[in-house]
């Protein structure tokens, strides 16, 4: 049994890490580190270590440059690097753009007060996010989905509160999730399998998902054996870790609520967008949120509500409402339905499912004879901090059907192929999926823990067209595909065309996550691409919230870029190595690996 780890959660790992040249050992070795003992299995990576007989061991942490010396001598001669001190044991699960109690300073009317409200500059955090005393790796896919570690996200209302629904149950050392919810107590799979009788679920055409107001994830947690990614999202709220504990068990999600912002998704991005009893009021605000959820959904998408007031004649009593109330609630529903041109395919118990027209053009005739508003923006895309407004999205002109999953994964994007996205054509989208197929199998030889099942939660924070995620692609693991609101072309279009998924994101605020929820993220040109916009300490401080102890990082960037990252994270209690590009020591542009070491917060300070 390895032994704790000091209390003060300053104390780094006391297992000796031995390297070899090329980093295979040094990966393979720390593979055992990871998988041993939820992380914590120095004992055990010793002994592997010394029974390696097929690489020359030797006994220190060698991360010295491979391109002629740049890094050493800049080294030799400059200050040592800035030393970052952990946080106060009370932001162990700390969100800085949906603090609580920034929070509670803004309007309740329309959820405005749960959504991203960051912290201005003299109140952000300048240390280190500690993990819980007790953390540990959690379980690989597919285990992940069904357990979650008590000490990773010690919240126990849910167990309270929705005992009776099958959400999450608390065993001895985890949690366990039975699969169920609020309403679909006798579980997803069966759930999902209702909508298969109505919804193209299994042949790959529906791929793409939103969860709207998810809870655990257990809809998107189970959609994932039938070949289909949900994109969940909930505030944090009263129900408190939801988001996390989808997170912790393996499943896409991020905070996040529907209220007077637009969603930080592209138009026409989803295959299937759902709600079940998502506490949503549909029919408010004169359909502004199905208006919302028009614009992200596909032409030929559809629309899953479950739940009041679907069905209402039926079932007003057991849910203990006014019938006038549900029978006004679903006539507003079905009045913008209608205006959306969405088609009722099937109503049956309390689940109701619409599909949105393929004919756009039909349905603007028909829209403007209701003399219905179009939303003026010239970019539907153009999303981040921009406020909702009750009118239509015009479905942007696509050329070509959209292949089934996985098909589509490197068929050409309709926007590509239609010239939509400037810049991008055919040719050089085909060598893009080129470069980083090359690129990824560089990054499978020097860390051959990628493809093991190792890292589940994977996150792109610069995406472009989604190369990157395409050539990784696996049962195994997800990508988050972050473009920055800054960069140059709105690929994220493009990304959910080739049935992957992701978000909008300005990286010089903190992300819509909690601590720790990550197990991988791969960067590349990003410190590039905000040169002179923020500080990079603050990108890479928030890199460091959300990696979990001895999650990995892989930074592709111009050489006088990554020797600046080295020197920050190397004060941040991060491992590194820097390697040449594949093509070797001439390319300019290099890699940088990082690890970050296993510590926790000190328990005192919380005192």
């Amino acid at each position: 049994m390895a032994k704790p780890h000091s209390a003060d959660g300053r104390a780094r790992s006391s297992v000796q890490i031995f390297i070899v040249v090329g980093l295979c050992c040094f990966f393979y070795i720390l593979g055992a580190w990871q998988r041993s003992g939820f992380g914590k299995g120095d004992s055990i990576a010793l002994e592997i270590t010394k029974k390696s007989s097929d690489c020359n061991i030797r006994p220190d942490l060698s991360f010295d440059s491979h391109h002629g010396g740049e890094v050493s001598k800049i080294d030799e001669f400059e200050s040592k690097p800035k030393v970052f001190e952990p946080c106060d044991a009370q932001f162990i699960d700390y969100t800085p753009c949906q603090d609580q109690r920034r929070a509670m300073t803004f309007p309740r009317e329309n959820m405005n007060y749960r959504e991203r409200h960051c912290p201005p500059e003299e109140e952000k955090l300048h240390c280190l996010i500690p993990a819980p005393k007790g953390y540990v790796t959690p379980f690989s896919w597919p285990k992940s989905r069904d357990y979650v570690p008590y000490a990773n996200a010690p919240y126990k209302s849910l167990t309270v509160e929705k005992a009776i629904q099958n959400w999450i149950q608390y065993e001895g050392n985890v949690f366990r999730f039975p699969g169920g919810g609020t309403q679909f107590p006798q579980g997803a799979d069966k759930y999902i399998d209702q909508l298969a009788s109505v919804i193209p679920i299994k042949d790959g055409t529906v791929r793409t998902a939103l969860d709207t107001g998810c809870g655990v994830a257990s809809w998107g947690a189970y959609l994932w054996s039938r070949n289909v990614i949900a994109m969940s999202f909930a505030p944090r709220d009263s129900h408190e870790a939801q988001v996390q504990f989808a997170l912790e068990r393996g499943v896409p999600a991020v905070i996040g609520v529907l209220g007077t912002i637009k969603l930080p998704y592209p138009s026409a991005a989803f295959d299937m967008a759902h709600c079940s009893r998502c506490l949503i009021p549909w029919g408010a605000n004169d359909g502004m949120y199905m208006m919302e959820v028009d614009r992200v959904l596909r032409p030929g998408g559809y629309w899953v509500l479950s739940g009041p007031p679907i069905n209402w004649k039926t079932n007003y009593k057991s849910w203990q409402r006014p019938k006038e109330d549900l029978e006004e609630e679903q006539r507003k529903i079905e009045e913008v339905a209608k205006l959306l041109c969405w088609e009722k395919k099937s109503e049956q118990s309390e689940i109701a499912i619409w599909q949105k027209t393929v004919d756009s053009e039909s349905c603007r005739s028909r829209q403007e004879d209701s003399r219905v508003k179009f939303c003026e923006s010239a970019d539907a895309n153009d999303v981040w901090y921009k406020k909702m407004e009750v009118c239509i999205t015009p479905t942007p002109r696509v050329s070509g059907d959209l292949k089934p999953f996985p098909e589509r994964l490197y068929a050409i994007p309709s926007r590509i192929a239609g010239g939509s996205v400037p810049g991008v054509s055919v040719e050089s989208y085909n060598d893009d999926n080129e470069k980083w197929k090359k690129h990824v199998n560089a990054y499978k030889k020097i860390n051959r823990l990628l493809d093991s099942g190792r890292y589940r939660n994977i996150m792109d924070v610069n995406a472009g067209l989604g190369g990157f995620a395409a050539a990784i692609q696996s049962t195994k693991l997800w990508v988050m595909n972050v473009v920055p609101t800054i960069a140059e072309k709105s690929t994220l279009g493009v990304i959910y065309e080739r049935g992957l998924v992701g978000i909008y994101h300005d990286w010089c605020e903190a992300f819509s996550t909690y601590p720790r929820t990550y197990d991988l993220i791969h960067s590349h040109g990003l410190f590039s691409l905000y040169k002179d916009k923020c500080n990079e300490e603050d990108i890479l401080l928030e890199m460091d919230r959300i990696l979990r102890p001895e999650g990995a990082v892989i930074f592709r960037d111009e050489v006088d870029v990554l020797i600046k990252v080295k020197k920050l994270v190397e004060g941040m209690r991060w491992d590194t190595k820097m390697v040449d590009h594949e093509d070797g020591p001439l390319v300019p542009e290099k890699i940088l690996i990082a690890v970050k070491q296993y510590w926790v917060a000190n328990v005192t300070s919380a005192q």
